[in-house]
């Protein structure tokens, strides 16, 4: 495995790099913003942006990467990435934060693909899955890492605006002297939402819904956070420790997503959502520790369900198609990215800090009702057409290049955006 690793080991590093410079940016631009005295809806105008710039980079980058190669293309997005983040430290102001932070999404996305697609062409069959299990643990704790160093500086200050930018610098590194070959075209998707919704109605709202509850906290957890009066420590633990715990419940998921109807097993975890919605919005605890635990509970139900999404609709996709069927879901979820933080950052200016958990309230209760209403329609999926389960990583962070990565053998027909739902088993 040592063997196989050590060819793409400066791509992982880079990998390493964005992702940590991804933790900082994501976590200091709230922490930042509400000392300045941004209201909540001005920063969930923040997560809105990031939203629009991150579906658009998933959309735009393969024919950006076509026309000027992929080295170019890396160091063109990572160029701008830096810049985003240091005109946030120069143009403290959300007029041009918002702008910043949609440039920043789109990057991002750009960056995460042109890597994602070296490390899919250099890694073989054989050690696809692997990489692609190292690769998830490096997206995890690099984004982790990023966030954590937050409380060892004054978040006041340029440091962190600045160690981003750096990050972002470094991850070019690895591309820019490779000496193999560029690797294949990136995965394009298109967003046919009609084909989608006849291939799994359940799937497709409920990731439109998981988008809304994700986008929210991950854009307003460290204002909620801030609010409720934690310090900066406990406030990077309260962005993180959902991430952690998201990762950890994905293992016995995907033992019982792969023994029952998938969508029994996303009725349980939306519930257990609007458990740990409630416990926020009632009890609306103001322990550190207590905030930690519910939080823990909050992150391993909201980051759960998304792998259960995608594997559930696969099961009803034609063969060949999976990665369309996937990317699709991806896109859907980025919408709901775009309107979840603008939705709650106007409830937590309406209602204070217990918004951000009452819209993700809505969201889950939304999920579980539409699930059941489905169960009682259709029958579930043959045991013999059910798809295996594959662990993923923050779908926040996920991207058509990552949905790639999954799969051993993509096929040109589903990636160059044929219709899903041609030959398609429907979920009824």
């Amino acid at each position: 495995m040592v063997r196989q690793l050590l060819p793409i080991s400066a791509l992982l590093l880079g990998t390493a790099f964005l992702f940590f410079a991804g933790g900082v940016n994501a976590l200091i631009l709230p922490v930042r913003g509400g000392a300045e005295g941004f209201s909540a809806f001005t920063l969930g105008l923040l997560g809105t942006g990031w939203a629009i710039g991150y579906v658009l980079g998933c959309i735009f980058t393969p024919k950006f990467v076509s026309k000027v190669g992929h080295i170019r293309a890396f160091s063109v997005v990572s160029a701008f990435a830096s810049l985003a983040i240091l005109g946030s430290l120069v143009l403290v102001t959300p007029y041009a934060w918002i702008p910043l932070r949609a440039l920043s999404g789109f990057c991002f996305a750009a960056a995460a693909m042109i890597i994602e697609s070296w490390l899919g062409e250099r890694a073989d069959a054989s050690s696809r899955g692997r990489v692609f299990g190292i690769y998830t643990m490096i997206n995890l704790i690099g984004t982790t890492a990023g966030q954590m160093v937050i409380p060892f500086g004054d978040a006041s200050g340029y440091l962190f605006f600045v160690v981003g930018a750096m990050f972002y610098c470094l991850a070019l590194v690895p591309t820019a002297v490779s000496s193999s070959a560029s690797p294949a075209p990136l995965s394009s998707v298109k967003l046919d939402l009609r084909a989608l919704w006849r291939n799994s109605p359940v799937a497709v709202f409920a990731v439109f819904m998981v988008g809304i509850s994700n986008g929210s906290f991950g854009t307003l957890a460290a204002v909620y956070a801030d609010k409720i009066g934690l310090v900066l420590t406990s406030v990077a633990l309260f962005a993180s420790v959902p991430i952690l715990s998201g990762a950890l419940i994905q293992i016995p998921i995907g033992y019982f997503s792969d023994r029952m109807d998938r969508r029994r097993v996303l009725l349980v975890i939306a519930l257990a959502a609007v458990i740990a919605d409630i416990c926020f919005i009632v009890i609306a605890p103001e322990s550190r520790l207590v905030n930690l635990i519910f939080v823990g509970f909050f992150g391993a139900a909201i980051f759960g369900m998304y792998p259960v999404i995608v594997a559930h609709a696969n099961d009803h996709a034609p063969a060949g198609s999976a990665i369309q069927v996937s990317g699709g879901l991806l896109l859907v979820f980025g919408v709901g990215c775009i309107f979840g933080p603008l939705i709650s950052g106007f409830a937590m200016a309406e209602f204070g800090s217990s918004g951000l958990f009452m819209t993700s309230f809505a969201a889950h209760v939304l999920i579980v009702l539409f699930t059941i209403w489905r169960i009682a329609k259709s029958a579930p999926v043959a045991e013999a057409d059910k798809v295996a389960f594959v662990a993923a990583p923050l779908a926040r962070t996920t991207t058509p290049e990552t949905v790639a990565m999954q799969f051993e053998e993509p096929q040109a027909d589903s990636i160059a955006g044929n219709d899903p739902a041609e030959g398609v088993k429907k979920e009824g």
